[in-house]
């Protein structure tokens, strides 16, 4: 996903002046959760080794090593004061300790997908290693799948803006990956929330009867 105030263009020139560096630190910082467009600034790092500005190798292995360290922090971030926070944020919504600890038992069935595929939904892709440690996910699990995961997403997403920005221009690139990265995670709420409604809607029923 992209950000307003950072206009393609700007990461453009951002790119072309810190280059590797701008991979690296742009996934790394969006893994944080800080807002930068970190998938759009590895898709300009393919599009630059397309060009031959930068080496597709090292664009790769940077996004690579952004993405893993970012989510390995995330991770800590959630194991060690995520809960709490999560407990507060869950009272503002009127969702109890005690549902929230169901959520936290059903995403800890499915973490290593969550970790994996979570790179590919917008949002997800912060989201995904803050909820692993609050889930307490074992660690050497969650390095496996990070690592993983990192490595699948920054291979696609590098090797397609290398060869596809030969054909198409980058903002169109840009465009259509994240209208997929966005309607993948319209689909992924609708997967989840339809059903954890349907349970609520029928325990409401069951406790009138």
């Amino acid at each position: 996903m992209s950000v307003e105030f950072i206009s393609l263009e700007n990461i453009q020139a951002i790119a072309h002046m810190y280059g590797y560096w701008a991979v690296f630190l742009g996934i790394l910082l969006e893994n944080l959760g800080i807002p930068i467009p970190g998938e759009t600034v590895t898709l300009v790092g393919g599009f630059l080794a397309g060009s031959h500005e930068l080496s597709y190798w090292l664009v790769l292995g940077d996004a690579i090593a952004g993405a893993a360290i970012g989510g390995v922090c995330g991770y800590w971030i959630g194991r060690i004061g995520g809960w709490p926070l999560l407990v507060r944020v869950g009272s503002l919504f009127r969702i109890s300790e005690v549902r929230l600890l169901n959520i936290k038992e059903q995403f800890s069935e499915n973490a290593a997908k969550a970790v994996f595929f979570g790179r590919f939904f917008a949002l997800l892709r912060i989201f995904a290693a803050p909820l692993a440690g609050i889930a307490e996910m074992p660690f050497g699990k969650f390095l496996f799948f990070n690592l993983l995961g990192a490595s699948v997403w920054a291979s696609v997403m590098v090797t397609l803006a290398f060869f596809a920005g030969r054909i198409i221009s980058l903002e169109q690139l840009v465009a259509w990956v994240s209208q997929f990265a966005i309607a993948a995670l319209l689909i992924l709420v609708a997967v989840i929330a339809i059903p954890i409604w349907l349970e609520a809607r029928q325990e409401q029923l069951g406790a009138k009867d």
